[in-house]
């Protein structure tokens, strides 16, 4: 048992799945970069901007999940190598049209999503309320932004809300 009287088997799957958001997080962040040093035209003041709120914050949120790892005495990935070998998110490449930028964020997005809901479910069977807390803030926040941008994505396809 370590100090969080958790032991290293319990951690492990949890870990292992900590390391796989870390990797997808950091292609997400890399795919931000890429977009706000390339958008231009008529959007480029709508998504610039946006872009590098979400690349700063995608940096926090990387540096949390390897201090959480660490602090489950575990190694975090820590290689270029490590993370394109690990993640689900693929690099964007070059991408200029704006629509397909926020398309592919948003694609992104559901990776990171599903990532973290497997680590809660994951957490949860240990009873690790430290990830289940810091990971539930994050999906909070991630599906808001997600909200958000395929609120601005769809404005051109005139779609409302389903009455409930």
């Amino acid at each position: 048992m370590n100090y969080l009287g958790l032991s290293q088997e319990q951690v492990a799957s949890t870990g292992k799945s900590l390391n796989q958001l870390l990797a997808n997080y950091q292609l997400y962040y890399q795919n931000l970069r890429n977009f706000h040093w390339n958008i231009s035209g008529e959007n480029f003041f709508d998504l610039h901007e946006k872009f590098e709120d979400l690349y700063e914050d995608a940096r926090l949120k990387i540096d949390e999940i390897a201090e959480r790892l660490l602090t489950l005495q575990l190694r975090p990935l820590s290689t270029t190598s490590a993370y394109l070998e690990s993640a689900k998110i693929e690099e964007a490449g070059k991408v200029l049209d704006s629509h397909k930028m926020v398309k592919i964020i948003l694609e992104n997005h559901k990776i990171l999503i599903a990532d973290m809901r497997t680590i809660i479910s994951r957490a949860g069977e240990i009873d690790d309320e430290g990830t289940i807390d810091m990971i539930g803030g994050f999906l909070s926040e991630i599906e808001k932004k997600s909200w958000m941008l395929d609120a601005w994505h769809s404005r051109s396809r005139k779609s409302f809300p389903v009455e409930v």
